[in-house]
């Protein structure tokens, strides 16, 4: 068997990839696997998800049920955003946000922290109030928010077990409209950061670190008592056309912009659902860093734009709200995302990341556990206070060590000892 990611930088070292159709085999199937892990849509770009065998959950059963009392439903783990999205708004509900991409699978989200962005949005792990899962004793087990162990069990790296459902939170449906500007000075930004971060309920500013930031996506809700305000950002323009991120790319396959009022899925993403990228030509790296140090990282990373220009596609910057999630990238902190989109040239890309890693270790920066980074379990410990309840957490739900991999133990588990060695 031969499985790449998404970009292809990846091939699997899985001889096998089982697609069960029931709970019943999936409970079989990580049960006789010496080692094993789940693969969603494998918009990852590192070996967190390799083993030698695989599993994906796109068989399994894809009912949604929705509790209107509680204001939740319950929800595959294997689907897609954009699968899920389209289903809750013909209920007339929603979620509270989404990432740059739909169509990527929850489980995947879910347990590397991904993100959508705004000052007071959490990220969508946050939306998850239970969940269900298969040990790798074959045990299946469920969990709520508010047990003592649920905050750990969210953000989970693949390394607890096969999450087969999520109880989320929704909420009612409701329209974004998105207007971009153009050419925000930097001093502007730094001076104003909080100001431009609060101009909609969520706000990306794209740039190459050149002399600008060359686009501010403002996506905000439409609600009965809020204005239209399209005038200039601090100088920079109103966008009077689609635009794409990436400078001359076609924007047909961006979401609607130009202030026009439409579905939250349909405006959230950056992306439209109905586009579907079959592969991506990139590398992708994300550093998160606390809110309060904001500006000083940002003009760190300024300091070294010379380096980082030449191999770069795109850079996104984004707030995130603090979340209590022990691995969650925001655990305890409003934090910033320095997003890097790379040319598929990894050993240069790496050569880089040795030293924006180092400009940006004075931050606390988190990378996003999905994406390429080189900060080792001994790095990576200092910044997850919870890290060590976790490492237990993993003993006691995978005694056998079934879902720990090389990226685990190089990033994560370090030199300790897990219960199966």
């Amino acid at each position: 068997m031969t499985t790449t990611n998404w970009a292809g930088n990846i091939t699997y070292s899985a001889h096998t990839l089982h697609a069960p159709t029931s709970l019943e085999q999936l409970q079989e199937m990580v049960r006789a696997a010496p080692k094993v892990r789940v693969v969603g849509s494998r918009h990852t770009f590192n070996t967190i998800a390799d083993s030698t065998e695989l599993i994906t959950l796109a068989g399994l059963p894809q009912d949604i049920h929705v509790d209107r009392v509680a204001n939740t439903a319950s929800v595959p783990a294997g689907i897609t955003y954009a699968a899920l999205a389209q289903v809750l708004d013909d209920a007339g509900l929603a979620l509270h946000n989404l990432a740059s991409l739909p169509h990527v699978s929850l489980g995947g989200a879910v347990a590397t922290g991904t993100h959508g962005s705004g000052n007071r949005n959490a990220n969508l792990s946050s939306a998850v109030a239970g969940l269900e899962m298969v040990t790798s004793i074959g045990e299946c087990i469920r969990a709520v928010r508010g047990e003592p162990d649920f905050d750990g069990m969210v953000v989970h790296l693949g390394a607890l077990g096969a999450i087969t459902r999520f109880t989320l939170d929704v909420q009612p449906t409701y329209q974004v409209r998105q207007t971009v500007y153009q050419d925000l000075a930097w001093r502007t930004l730094l001076d104003n950061f909080d100001v431009v971060t609060a101009r909609g309920d969520s706000v990306s500013l794209f740039t190459t670190w050149g002399d600008s930031v060359e686009q501010v996506w403002v996506k905000t809700r439409v609600t009965s008592d809020a204005s239209v305000d399209d005038d200039a950002l601090f100088g920079a323009r109103t966008a009077s056309v689609d635009l794409h991120p990436l400078p001359g790319m076609d924007p047909r396959n961006c979401t609607p912009q130009l202030g026009q009022p439409g579905a939250w899925w349909t405006r959230l993403t950056h992306f439209r659902v109905d586009f579907q990228p079959s592969a991506g030509d990139e590398l992708q790296s994300e550093y998160m860093v606390p809110r309060a140090a904001a500006t000083d990282a940002i003009d760190a990373v300024r300091g070294l734009a010379e380096r980082i220009r030449p191999l770069l596609l795109m850079s996104e910057i984004r707030t995130v709200a603090a979340d209590t999630l022990w691995m969650s990238p925001m655990y305890a902190r409003d934090t910033v995302c320095l997003h890097f989109t790379w040319q598929r040239r990894q050993p240069e890309v790496e050569a880089v990341l040795v030293d924006l890693e180092s400009a940006l270790s004075a931050f606390e920066a988190r990378p996003h556990w999905g994406k390429l980074f080189l900060a080792d379990a001994n790095r990576i410990a200092a910044l997850y206070p919870r890290i060590h309840d976790f490492l237990q957490l993993v003993n006691r739900l995978d005694p056998r060590a079934a879902f720990s991999n090389d990226w685990f133990v190089k990033h994560v588990r370090g030199a300790q000892p897990s219960a199966g060695t």
